[in-house]
């Protein structure tokens, strides 16, 4: 009886897990074509491909939004060559990862709204300080409107599909 239950609770347990890729893969995907949409920018690497790890941080978890943000970064730094070099899209991609998680932390504790605004600030702003080494004060105060544009696209995108299938069936 004992040996039934433990085998019944593994195959669910295997069961989420391949749904849980299922769904990472296919919002991979989804980024993977949001990547091929550029925003017009100096560095050329801001695109719609962080919508859907937006998306997935609220509706499937932080580390489900953080691992397809992080690969929607590097694919649509793959698609143009990597023009920053792989090490700092690899930062990046981290930072998007946190991103999505306090997008979603911020999302459970104050609410959409707010958390919205602090993934635009914290995409926006802060990410464009990212570039300070490579570009200078100047290179991040010429990126950063393109960084908050690009930002504010992606997160609404997210939050708009989240608020119209949030508490369906689907998520």
């Amino acid at each position: 009886m004992n040996h039934l239950g433990t085998e019944q609770q593994d195959i669910k347990l295997s069961a989420w897990k391949v749904k849980r890729l299922s769904i990472m893969a296919i919002f991979i995907a989804l980024s993977a074509v949001g990547a091929l949409i550029k925003i017009p920018s100096p560095v050329g690497t801001i695109g719609m491909d962080s919508a859907p790890g937006f998306f997935c941080a609220l509706a499937f978890g932080g580390l489900t939004g953080a691992i397809v943000i992080a690969f929607g970064h590097l694919l649509t730094a793959a698609v143009i060559g990597f023009p920053m070099t792989i090490p700092i899209h690899l930062y990046i991609a981290l930072q998007m990862a946190i991103w999505a998680v306090t997008y979603r932390w911020v999302n459970e504790k104050l609410g959409l709204i707010p958390a919205v605004i602090v993934a635009i600030i914290l995409n926006g702003v802060v990410s464009a300080f990212a570039m300070l080494p490579i570009m200078g004060m100047g290179g991040v105060l010429g990126l950063m409107p393109f960084l908050v544009v690009g930002a504010a696209l992606n997160v609404i995108i997210s939050a708009v599909a989240y608020k119209a299938i949030k508490g369906s069936r689907l998520i």
